[in-house]
């Protein structure tokens, strides 16, 4: 004689989860291997999802996925810490129809992500750890800082041209600006005609030294986090190149976390962003600019460095020389950056310090 079961056990199968997250709320759908579930909100909480799967599904293996945004990784801490197998996919890279292009919501955006994840059509971006993420938030926020400097000091050069105050002829080019003289003559010789413009141009001038002030601090805080037992020996080997200093190589460090995660410069140099865009069809092939996909600040940063590499290690001037035969400047530049990029890599995977070319 049968008995009827009384308890629900779905050891072996698999469950997929796709999430749209947002700030209050996440809606979630979840599919079987062979059927959908149920789509569904659910207040933003990787608690509220566990207990609903184990509740619903136990034993069951838990896939889920999210797109990767503001919300940053926690949810995905989270949900690995309660066993639930979870990937985060750039948005760009989730198979789309036109018809959920023009009629987009967060249900559809839901099911595209667990019925792509059922698929196996998607495919994880890298999640750094907690304290990685945490060292790459201080580094970024220098560039904050610089970025705000900036302002600053073109709010106070505004004021002086909108009331026509001059430059003395020592401060006439603007690489004599900010020094300690410039700052000087402006506390103390620029008088407007009544209080309130130099109370005005006062506060001007509070903010930049604040903000220089700032600066200092997480530069300071920065010059610490290199000297950690972390980071420390890679920072010493990648400060061996030209072009390479302290920033770039702490930037570099903190944004890629793990060289092993790549597994040749060509694959380093798409995570950067140091790639053509390239279009073909039929017997026609083109090679555009570079792709606008990748992570900026490293890119932009390499570029910066490139400029300097090139005067200081003989063999990337003489490849810069012969670039310049046959495009611009600009154009020569990038493709040093892949030059330099590819030194980082030889220098990081094999933990060798690297010895500039001597063009014999």
């Amino acid at each position: 004689m049968q008995t009827q079961k009384t308890q629900l056990d779905f050891k072996g199968q698999n469950i997929f989860v796709g999430m749209d997250v947002h700030l209050k709320s996440w809606t979630v759908t979840i599919l079987t291997e062979e059927l959908t579930h149920k789509t569904f909100n659910q207040p933003a909480c990787a608690d509220t999802l566990s207990n609903y799967l184990k509740r619903n599904f136990p034993g069951g293996s838990y896939h889920s996925v999210y797109e990767a945004g503001f919300s940053g990784f926690w949810t995905h801490y989270k949900l690995k810490e309660m066993g639930i197998n979870n990937i985060i996919v750039n948005p760009a890279d989730v198979p789309t129809s036109q018809k959920e292009q023009l009629q987009k919501d967060d249900p559809t955006d839901s099911r595209k992500l667990a019925r792509s994840l059922r698929a196996g059509e998607l495919r994880a971006i890298y999640v750094p750890s907690g304290s990685t993420l945490e060292d790459r938030s201080l580094v970024r926020m220098r560039a904050t800082l610089v970025k705000d400097m900036t302002r600053f000091k073109q709010r106070i050069k505004s004021f002086l041209y909108f009331y026509g105050v001059p430059f003395p002829p020592q401060f006439e080019k603007s690489g004599s600006h900010w020094s300690n003289r410039f700052m000087k003559w402006l506390t103390q010789e620029v008088v407007l005609q009544h209080d309130s413009g130099n109370q005005t141009l006062k506060i001007l001038i509070q903010e930049a030294e604040q903000q220089r002030l700032l600066l200092l601090d997480v530069l300071r805080k920065i010059r610490l986090l290199s000297r950690s037992e972390k980071y420390a020996a890679n920072v010493a080997l990648l400060s061996n190149i030209p072009g390479i200093a302290l920033i770039t190589a702490i930037t570099f460090l903190t944004e890629i976390e793990n060289i092993e995660r790549f597994v040749n410069t060509d694959h380093l140099a798409g995570f950067v962003g140091l790639v053509p865009n390239y279009h073909s069809s039929g017997e026609k092939s083109n090679k555009g600019e570079m792709t606008f996909r990748g992570q900026k600040s490293l890119k932009k940063s390499l570029v910066e460095s490139s400029w300097f590499a090139v005067r200081f290690d003989p063999a990337l001037a003489m490849s810069y020389h012969e670039l310049l035969k046959r495009m611009e400047s600009n154009m020569a530049i990038i493709r040093i950056a892949r030059k330099l990029l590819n030194r980082i890599y030889f220098v990081l995977k094999n933990k060798q310090e690297y010895v500039p070319g001597v063009v014999k």
